[in-house]
């Protein structure tokens, strides 16, 4: 049986967004006639006929009652809490709620994007891949609200919830160092992220208050993913001094170092201490309990989806910036 034909292979046979196929079947937008004219023949072509059941729905009262969360790994604890923050003030406003996660890939963010605009999503709430971001930025042109969350972009005209990534690095080094450590090896998150950014100068601020001096071979910079934790621990834990604590910027990183810790065969927090950012199921039972400083999450998603049904209600708002606090969580890690 023939694959009916869908609205992405209609924007991949003629070269384009997926918005623009979706500007194209509403008669929205600036398109030109060339472009149109090639999209409507690759549609009659493959025999596309969209549903027009669907498109009656999602248009009911000028709203979709549909939400976009664009995220960049789901197996983050944060950002799973974050979602459900997310879900349940959509649910309760008749909204739902379509999940991407595009794993920290521009041309991924970009292609799911593309979907959310195509399928008429009343807003969109993600944390950019970076500051700059293109297809972000692209989007807000097209007039879709958007609100980020965790991390920011730099033109600074966008509602957004963060946490404060500074006084959470800032109270972890401070602890860190408070137990006599001189050595603080740092896993951080990239450079070019309003987060690994804002942790990477509470490090260094920890390290001024502590009067010591930030050591350029104990800094590492990583993908937020597993792995990279993983090898950059190895990394730092194979210098000829090698540091007596880690502090390491994300959960899923976190992981990463423990396994490398673990390799190597050293004992917690006796031969090397860490500390995470971002609490880890089952934290508190680790051999030892992790240190960890705990986001807000289901906070910021709770925060950002109303901030988001606020400026579907009324674009002209001006843009509201909130950022919430951490909690460190000593245990016995470090």
């Amino acid at each position: 049986m023939a694959k009916t034909p869908s609205l992405i292979d209609v924007a991949r046979k003629a070269k384009v967004n997926i918005s623009t196929v979706s500007r194209v079947l509403n008669g929205t937008g600036k398109i030109g006639e060339d472009t149109r004219g090639r999209v409507l023949k690759v549609m009659r072509d493959l025999g596309y006929k969209p549903n027009r059941v669907a498109r009656r729905l999602r248009t009911q009262e000028g709203t979709s009652h549909l939400l976009g969360l664009v995220i960049p790994n789901i197996q983050n604890t944060f950002f799973a809490d974050l979602a459900r923050g997310v879900e349940d003030v959509a649910y309760r406003n008749n909204f739902a709620v379509l999940l991407c996660n595009y794993d920290e890939d521009e041309a991924k963010e970009r292609f799911y994007l593309d979907v959310m605009q195509a399928e008429s999503v009343d807003g969109i709430i993600l944390p950019p891949i970076h500051e700059r971001d293109p297809a972000v930025l692209q989007v807000v042109r097209n007039g879709v609200p958007v609100v980020c969350v965790d991390r920011s972009l730099s033109t600074g005209t966008l509602d957004k919830v963060e946490v404060d990534n500074h006084v959470g690095a800032f109270k972890a080094v401070e602890h860190i160092i408070a137990q006599g450590h001189k050595r603080i090896g740092l896993i951080g998150g990239p450079a070019d992220s309003s987060t690994g950014r804002e942790r990477l100068r509470g490090y260094k601020d920890a390290h001024a208050a502590g009067e010591l001096a930030v050591k350029s071979e104990l800094v590492r910079f990583g993908d937020y993913k597993q792995l990279s934790g993983h090898r950059l621990a190895h990394e730092l834990l194979s210098l000829n001094d090698p540091p007596s604590a880690l502090f390491v910027c994300n959960g899923l990183m976190m992981i990463g170092a423990l396994e490398a810790i673990a390799e190597r065969g050293l004992r917690i927090p006796k031969q090397v201490a860490i500390v995470g950012y971002d609490e880890l199921p089952l934290a508190q039972v680790f051999n030892p309990p992790l240190t960890v400083v705990k986001q807000p999450a289901y906070e910021v998603g709770r925060c950002a989806a109303e901030l988001l049904l606020k400026r579907i209600q009324d674009p002209k708002h001006p843009p509201t910036s909130l950022k919430l606090l951490p909690e460190l969580i000593i245990r016995k890690s470090c």
